[in-house]
């Protein structure tokens, strides 16, 4: 699978979906304390304690080269969150290392190879569970010899002010993500192959699924159940 960067008609989509809202002034000049491994692939601002001031947060999505086969480059991808304090984004949580989505990057016994291989992408934030308090989402996609699995999480803050996961959904091969409006509330709309209980990989039960995701009374619902739901957490390796 291959997550592009944020296309411009993406961005216009979802930006008219989601209701505009006024935010706090992000400070001139801002450094970060631990900066994000390799290549930034996104630098995306966000509101995860809520529309205060001094409450931006940023979410980077980056990429270090592991190594090399030919002409053939390998990647560990990085997600860090960060949180504003004064002019200085303090790290919050990093993956690989405080959790998922990322697995890490290892080589291959005897091969110039390394795995898994990973893609990602953030989409645009959104208040999913509290009006006014931004949710990240992530998308992203590891495999090895097949088509691996891919995972949709959903990142908050809890009392404390520690990023912890708000639901992640997986599904085998490919698995997308939307936030848009209804006239019920906020909802993440999925698209990715669903696989009935005896469908093999290469064969799913319907190739172009949909189903949507919200939070509603406390709970995650998913209707239709297509994908793997794990509410408040991300899933097991």
């Amino acid at each position: 699978m291959h997550y592009p960067r944020l296309a411009l008609a993406t961005a216009f989509i979802a930006a008219v979906a989601l209701s505009p809202r006024a935010l706090a002034d992000e400070p001139e000049q801002y450094t970060f304390n631990n900066p994000a491994p390799g290549a930034i692939q996104q630098n995306q601002m966000l509101y995860l304690s809520g529309d205060g001031m001094h409450s931006q947060w940023r979410a980077i999505l980056s990429r270090d080269r592991v190594g090399t086969d030919g002409k053939t480059n390998f990647y560990q991808e990085y997600l860090s969150i960060y949180a504003i304090d004064d002019t200085t984004y303090k790290l919050k949580y990093r993956s690989p290392g405080n959790g998922g989505p990322f697995s890490k990057v290892t080589k291959a016994s005897g091969a110039q190879l390394w795995f898994p291989l990973q893609t990602a992408k953030l989409d645009l934030p959104t208040a999913l569970m509290t009006e006014g308090k931004d949710d990240l989402i992530v998308e992203s996609h590891e495999s090895a010899a097949d088509c691996g699995s891919s995972m949709v999480a959903v990142f908050t803050t809890n009392a404390a002010g520690d990023v912890v996961p708000a639901v992640s959904i997986r599904n085998g091969c490919e698995l997308t993500a939307q936030p848009v409006n209804t006239e019920v509330g906020r909802k993440l709309l999925l698209s990715g192959p669903y696989y009935g209980p005896n469908a093999a990989m290469c064969c799913p039960t319907n190739p172009k699924a949909k189903a949507a995701v919200w939070y509603a009374n406390g709970k995650w619902v998913q209707k239709p159940v297509y994908y793997e739901l794990f509410p408040g957490k991300l899933p097991p390796q």
